[in-house]
């Protein structure tokens, strides 16, 4: 591994500005990871050539003293957004040599500051999966392994292929996507930090949508600065997003430094579920200790619709799926698979284009939208989802931030889960809420488990106060002083 890409997206920032290092130098040694990174299959469309086009363009911005927030730093994008005449496909076979006429926002937003596109990387099909089993492109290999098995391990889901890619060093920081988990449990199952900000923080305009209430964009990356620097490029308001809120964009890395004396941490008691290993429950134990040692206060919370967050997250995110995924009918775009009229050629796309985890849902949802069901799931649900976000408002009229535990376990291994959905689905246990009420949340590496994977810590803060909520998870960072990291096994 290069020297370069040991530096985090802060150290590799200053290095640039100082003229030690050059964005080509960094981009190229960047392009030899992801070529030796092919075994954990983290990227689906490699941009070597484009990379290094923006490097030299960084470069001549840089000597001349110019340049913005991330300009020539070599960046990851998950497949879900939409990158101007570069192949975008969600990870799925219907939108095969789909290349968009336009730009996402979010990526657009990095564009501006200077930052270099290295690929696309793999994720669940349109987000749908909890660890990266799902792709059309197939699974992303987690770069962590067990201690003395070589058994292959998920990166986590959906934003599988962000989550390994920084983990292994295949970039300095990645896009990702969050609707039920999927930025912080992969994060978690990585041993990296991700943030989903506050719903409308970020625009969703060119990514592709799975559950439009439900999804935002964020980063992942090395450390809680690193997600600080990515944030504040990815966020703002975007008039072409109804949902996306117009207000300021802190500087989140300057709030990192404030530390947490005096803030009141809420430790949701119905979060201590049945069958919760010992070593997470321990995990949790020893960073509300961090926090106090800090300077925090704790208090106990009651979130009682807790308990009601998946079933309620499994109606919702499908049927919204079921809606959004219509427009792939093999017409405009993607995939076509040609019948004897229109409606046999919408079939036979559709059955050739979608996975099985993605054909669930999809039935899934319309089965709780079709007359009959709608009033007893559908509307139930999103009842269910006023109560939930109730519950976090009363919360937080005591407290500034929540912890909990990112995911339920460490990662598994490729295969172990794929025929038990209900199982697969658990994994969102602690992360749902979130989304459900619209609120951010970061996982931060917080230990090792037995059998020296990653185990992340979930920190939950009040609509848009990403501020406070970096500033506890940069407290936590700092007390787990995790050093760990992956053998590079797959260059053997």
């Amino acid at each position: 591994m290069s020297d370069l890409t040991k530096l985090t997206l802060a150290g590799a920032r200053d290095a640039l500005k100082k003229k030690d290092i050059t964005s080509a130098e960094l981009t190229g040694a960047y392009i030899a990871e992801v070529e030796a990174g092919a075994p954990l299959n983290a990227y689906v469309t490699v941009t070597a050539e484009k990379a290094m086009e923006m490097a030299k363009a960084s470069d001549a911005k840089l000597a001349k003293g110019e340049g913005g927030s991330l300009e020539g730093l070599p960046l990851g994008i998950k497949d879900l957004f939409c990158t101007k005449d570069v192949l975008t496909t969600a990870s799925s076979h219907i939108l095969d040599g789909f290349h968009p006429p336009y730009e996402s926002t979010v990526t657009a937003n990095l564009w501006r500051d200077g930052a270099v596109m290295l690929g696309k990387l793999n994720n669940d099909e349109f987000a749908m999966g909890s660890s990266n089993e799902t792709s059309y492109y197939g699974p992303v290999v987690n770069p962590w392994r067990r201690k003395g098995d070589a058994t292959k391990l998920v990166p986590g889901g959906s934003s599988g292929g962000s989550s390994a890619a920084v983990a292994a060093k295949l970039c300095l920081a990645a896009t990702a996507t969050d609707t039920g988990g999927s930025i912080r449990q992969p994060a978690a199952f990585t041993g990296t930090v991700g943030i989903k900000p506050t719903y409308g923080r970020c625009s969703r305009w060119g990514i592709v949508a799975f559950a439009s209430s439900l999804d935002q964009a964020g980063p992942i990356a090395r450390d809680v600065r690193d997600a600080a620097i990515m944030l504040r490029s990815m966020a703002g308001h975007d008039e072409k997003d109804t949902t996306s809120v117009d207000r300021p964009v802190p500087d989140y890395e300057a709030a990192l430094g404030q530390g947490v004396k005096g803030l009141k941490v809420g430790i949701p008691k119905e979060y201590r579920v049945d069958g919760m290993p010992a070593e997470i429950d321990a995990l949790w134990s020893q960073g509300i200790e961090w926090l106090k040692v800090a300077g925090a206060e704790i208090k106990e919370v009651s979130l009682p619709y807790t308990k009601y967050a998946l079933p309620t997250y499994y109606i919702v995110a499908p049927a919204e799926c079921s809606s959004n995924l219509a427009r792939y009918d093999g017409v405009r775009y993607g995939l076509r698979v040609e019948g004897r009229d229109i409606t046999e050629m919408y079939e036979k796309t559709r059955a050739a284009g979608f996975g099985a985890e993605v054909r669930r849902r999809v039935l899934m949802g319309t089965y709780v939208l079709s007359a009959g069901y709608y009033d007893a799931y559908y509307l139930k649900a999103q009842k269910v989802r006023t109560l939930i976000a109730r519950d976090f408002a009363t919360a937080f009229a005591d407290v500034d931030v929540l912890l909990t535990p990112t995911a339920p376990s460490a990662a598994f291994g490729i295969g172990e889960k794929t025929d038990d959905p209900l199982s697969m689905y658990l994994n969102d246990v602690f992360t749902v809420t979130v989304n459900l009420a619209g609120l951010p949340g970061i996982s931060v590496p917080a230990g090792l488990s037995a059998e020296g994977l990653p185990l992340g810590l979930q920190l939950i803060g009040r609509t848009f106060d990403e501020e406070t909520l970096l500033r506890a998870a940069n407290a936590v960072e700092q007390a787990a002083d995790f050093k760990a990291a992956p053998e590079a096994w797959w260059k053997a």
